[in-house]
């Protein structure tokens, strides 16, 4: 009987390691499974998690059925499957600074300094990305400003383009614009920050534009002068008819008085303290004295 125990006793102890050693393999298993599990989902949680922050905005593009062009997916935590993908795009307008070396009409180099600010529509996002894709300012926004920007500089003048140029380059801008429109894309303004001639260029066009004003204003000056003299002509011409008249009126020897009597009554009309004078003998003229304390 003792023996009988003895091997049941042997038997259980080989069972339970057995039993102990099937456990560590089993957990040893499982831990590398999770493991992996841990890396594949780290490995794919972009592909499968798309955050779309503040401004920005999702499309969505299946593996089967390709891009849903009539749905824009707004801020949020979206999930997909692996094997789909979600497009995020900022939707708030952006700004791009840029140089562009033009030549002019004659060959002259000419910098331009612009910048764009622009921002997809948000309604045809869909059909942006689909026919476009995410690279749409280098695609379709600068290049089509680039464009018109060589085309009306290459037939200008130097001169020109420092004189009137802005005005003309700025239309032909606008025209650009409402082709990058049609394009999905809302440009909210092109600014032309500056425009860079040649030193020696600039220089020159300077001199010769202060020269013109210079010009201006000495031919401004002349007219003035001219017309002041004929102003004076005339004024001297209605003196003279006012005296003829006077005289034709007044007898002979009589003006003098006249005059005296009227600057006497203009004088009396004033607000100032005066005493007047009639001088010595039927033809005096009249004294007038200020009495205004002011003049003491």
């Amino acid at each position: 009987m003792s023996v009988i125990l003895k091997k049941l006793t042997g038997l259980s102890a080989k069972m339970r390691a057995g039993v102990k050693e099937k456990a560590k393999k089993n957990v040893a298993t499982l831990v590398i499974f999770v493991l992996i599990s841990l890396l594949i989902m780290t490995y794919l949680f972009n592909y499968i998690v798309y955050i779309i922050k503040p401004g920005e905005a999702g499309i969505f593009w299946s593996l089967f059925t390709g891009t849903k062009v009539d749905y824009v997916y707004p801020e949020g935590i979206r999930t997909v499957l692996p094997y789909n993908r979600m497009y995020v795009y900022n939707m708030r307008i952006q700004e791009e600074s840029r140089t562009l070396n033009v030549l002019t009409r004659r060959g002259l180099g000419v910098d331009v300094y612009y910048s764009v600010r622009y921002a997809p529509k948000y309604k045809l996002l869909g059909l942006l990305h689909q026919r476009v894709g995410p690279d749409y300012l280098n695609i379709v926004i600068l290049p089509e400003i680039e464009s018109v920007l060589r085309e009306v500089i290459g037939t200008m003048e130097a001169e020109q383009i420092w004189t009137t140029g802005r005005v003309v380059i700025v239309k032909a801008i606008n025209d650009a614009i409402e082709q990058v429109e049609k394009r999905y894309i809302r440009v909210d303004d092109v600014l032309i920050k500056r425009i860079e001639l040649p030193e020696s260029v600039a220089g020159a066009i300077r001199f010769k534009v202060e020269q013109k004003h210079l010009v201006e204003a000495h031919e401004f000056i002349v007219e003035k002068e001219k017309k002041e003299a004929e102003r004076k002509r005339i004024e001297g011409e209605g003196i003279r008819d006012q005296l003829s008249t006077v005289a034709e009126a007044i007898p002979e020897g009589e003006i003098l008085k006249w005059q005296g009597i009227q600057a006497t009554q203009e004088i009396a009309k004033s607000n100032n303290a005066k005493v007047v004078i009639i001088g010595n003998g039927k033809d005096g003229l009249p004294i007038i004295l200020n009495t205004d304390k002011s003049l003491n």
